[in-house]
């Protein structure tokens, strides 16, 4: 157990936060820099923000999943958190890869934000135009529009959210999606038609906030936890032990919600084909800390899809 930090904790220098450098990332360690601060009664001037240009924030003309993966979110931080430059790592969990370097460990995840996605250029998927063009390279959001508008086309459509909204302004795509959390945060709250998330599924870890340290570091981890939201915390874990269940990479289409119910959580997933035509979905509930039973889940839903789907699961081999 991680020894305990009260409000009076006195710092020998500012704790060191490291985050990617693009608007929205900044605005997540700003966020994560404010609660911290809150909690323990400190002046901002006691967290010091260390951006970083990730490798997946410099390429911007490829799928993620053809260079490097959800890595290439992670790979700069990990190298100044395992070299001791900064303290903790703040990531938007959903671009988390699901298996973490054994020296780190998820020490807090903030208070969840809205999970649904926004459509930018019609006021719902049914109201797209007929052979729409859809800008988007989430293979989720993907197979989600094509198993309900097989009509319309999908391109690769990457960048940050003004680059994407920027794209979309000059007609590149007649609709795009982005998440209402990501915009939230970037204070474009009107912007977008929002789709609900028990109708229209997120992806897991997605509207979390996450701050990672090295696991040995009980001092940091101490401080770090007076900002876990424990609902936000077993969501997001037990999202991300569904996708270890399932093998889930950048590739694979995967939604999940899940709900908090007392003392237990109800998980919601769905799997999909690549071109949307076929769907997978599976309900399960359990207690709220129980990691295996996530797992089962993605198993479960594993065994009843056809070998066109299990095949883009690592989980089913």
């Amino acid at each position: 157990m991680p020894t305990s930090v009260s409000k009076s904790t006195s710092l020998d220098r500012p704790i060191r936060l490291g985050t990617r450098r693009s608007p929205l990332a900044m605005a997540q360690a700003s966020e994560a820099r404010a609660r911290l601060c809150a909690a323990h009664g400190w002046d901002e001037s006691a967290v010091d923000l260390m951006p970083v240009i990730a490798s997946g924030d410099r390429i911007q003309d490829r799928p993620l999943a053809e260079i490097g993966g959800k890595a290439l979110w992670t790979r700069e931080l990990d190298i100044w958190l395992e070299e001791g430059w900064i303290d903790g790592a703040v990531h938007s969990m959903k671009d988390v890869e699901t298996l973490r370097p054994e020296g780190f460990a998820i020490a807090a995840i903030l208070k969840r934000e809205d999970r649904a996605d926004r459509l930018l250029g019609a006021e719902s998927v049914i109201a797209l135009p007929q052979w729409a063009t859809i800008g988007t390279s989430a293979p989720r959001r993907a197979a989600q529009l094509l198993h309900r508008r097989p009509d319309c086309r999908v391109v690769t459509f990457r960048g940050n959210v003004a680059t994407r909204m920027a794209k979309l302004a000059a007609g590149n795509v007649d609709a795009t999606f982005l998440a209402a959390a990501g915009l939230n945060r970037l204070g474009e709250n009107a912007v977008g038609a929002r789709l609900a998330p028990e109708d229209w599924l997120p992806a897991p870890g997605q509207a979390a906030i996450g701050i990672e340290c090295r696991a040995g570091d009980e001092r940091m981890r101490a401080i770090f936890a007076a900002i876990d939201h424990a609902p936000s915390h077993d969501e997001v874990m037990a999202e991300r032990a569904l996708l270890e269940g399932l093998g889930g990479s950048c590739h694979s289409p995967v939604a999940a919600l899940s709900r908090i119910d007392g003392d237990e959580l109800v998980l919601r997933a769905a799997i999909y084909s690549a071109d949307g035509a076929i769907r997978i979905e599976d309900e399960a509930r359990f207690a709220r800390t129980d990691r295996d039973a996530p797992r089962e889940l993605a198993h479960s839903l594993l065994r009843d899809a056809p070998e066109q789907v299990r095949s883009l699961f690592d989980g089913a081999a």
